[in-house]
């Protein structure tokens, strides 16, 4: 583990031309506010672009050392083989050998390539006219039933049952493999600039993960994905200590093997001593697009607890200069994972913009039905300033 995440952090200094800070021990880090993305583990601030690679590495290494587990390296082969609608995608490594295949749905119409959205567990947004769906079956790969499903599925059968990924980053490493195999499949017919990623409740966690952790994926739509996806777990914490009924960190880990055993030490004792919360996994997908999908009629998905990451996530883009790669969109009270007609009009526009090219404006879609107030700075939750990131040659 140490290896890979030091393969990780000397590319990113390799690629920039200067050193990233290392990241040092942070075994009595404790915040009860939302950690500064802006500023590295050891104090130093977040100033330019080149900066933000550096911390978006520290932030990967972090999540993975105390959430979600390990990203194994890219394998030493892999083939591909398009028929009908099947991708088939085999992975070679350490002499074992794992085989899946999802399947791709075209759009009636159009000579391609197509723009495509990978589709976690099958897709619950309208299936965008244009756009191939590439329908992943995730739980094969790693099963996300009970809390005894540790261990269990491809991933597993590959890697072994002591592997520190979570379901969501074995989902995440998958992603990866079905975007390789693309590459290397030409009569699939998909336009490889054009790729997106969504899901909907815990398959919504696990394409948030995969959008954070894939870089060639356009844009990224997590679907009423609540704690473990676009929730802070801070802010969780302090919505049910108030008296309403939100999932948390302590409880999710009983219910289910989304995150390494990692995690357990801080969802057990205070996810306060974690050097990072959600709002970072979400400004990992910066100043690539992301559309956020919420629906305020479930306390157990803590709307308010995402729509404090989301404004506070969104600030990444913000300092870059893009903050119109960023939205999300709130609806009110309705059936789980049922897409309200109310959001088609904003999910249309980043569709229109990211997977179709079109000359479309995604700016300042950040909406709620509820009357939430979340503003950065302030000193409840995020006591820390947005700053202007210089890009630097």
């Amino acid at each position: 583990m140490i290896q890979a995440t030091c393969f990780v952090l000397f590319f990113v200094a390799t690629a920039l031309g200067r050193a990233c800070p290392a990241i040092p021990s942070l075994t009595s880090f404790n915040s009860s506010t939302l950690p500064d993305p802006f500023t590295f583990a050891n104090g130093r601030k977040v100033l330019t672009t080149q900066d933000w690679a550096c911390r978006r590495a520290e932030i990967s290494t972090l999540l993975q050392r105390d959430e979600l587990g390990l990203m194994p390296a890219d394998p030493q082969d892999l083939t591909a083989a398009f028929s009908g609608k099947t991708l088939t995608i085999t992975v070679t490594d350490n002499n074992k050998t794992l085989t899946f295949a999802p399947t791709i749905t075209f759009p009636t119409t159009g000579q391609g390539p197509f723009p495509a959205l990978i589709a976690m567990g099958g897709i619950s947004i309208p299936s965008p006219p244009g756009v191939a769906i590439i329908n992943f079956n995730n739980e094969a790969m790693a099963n996300q039933d009970t809390a005894a499903s540790r261990g269990l599925g491809l991933f597993y059968d590959f890697f072994g049952t002591d592997a520190s990924a979570g379901a969501m980053m074995a989902w995440a490493w998958a992603v990866r493999r079905i975007v390789d195999a693309l590459e290397k499949t030409p009569t699939a017919n998909i336009d490889l600039a054009k790729i997106g990623v969504t899901g909907c409740s815990r398959n919504g966690k696990g394409a948030l993960v995969a959008g954070a952790f894939e870089p060639r994926i356009t844009l990224t739509i997590p679907q009423e994905s609540g704690s473990g996806g676009t929730d802070t777990w801070r802010i969780s914490d302090a919505i049910l200590a108030n008296g309403t009924l939100t999932q948390t960190a302590s409880e999710i880990i009983q219910e289910n093997v989304w995150f390494s055993p990692n995690f357990d030490q801080f969802a057990n004792t205070s996810v306060n001593q974690l050097p990072f919360d959600h709002h970072m996994l979400i400004g990992m997908v910066a100043p690539r697009a992301l559309f956020a999908i919420d629906n305020l009629g479930y306390d157990w998905l803590g709307p308010f607890s995402s729509y404090g990451a989301l404004v506070a996530g969104r600030t990444i883009w913000q300092a870059m200069g893009v903050a119109d790669k960023m939205g999300f969109s709130q609806a009110a009270n309705h059936t789980h994972c049922v897409f309200p007609s109310e959001q088609q009009g904003q999910l249309n526009a980043f569709v229109d913009r990211f997977l179709l090219g079109q000359d479309v404006s995604t700016a300042n879609i950040t909406t709620t039905a509820g009357t939430y107030s979340f503003v950065v700075p302030n000193a409840e939750w995020a006591p820390w300033r947005v700053p202007v990131l210089k890009k630097r040659l």
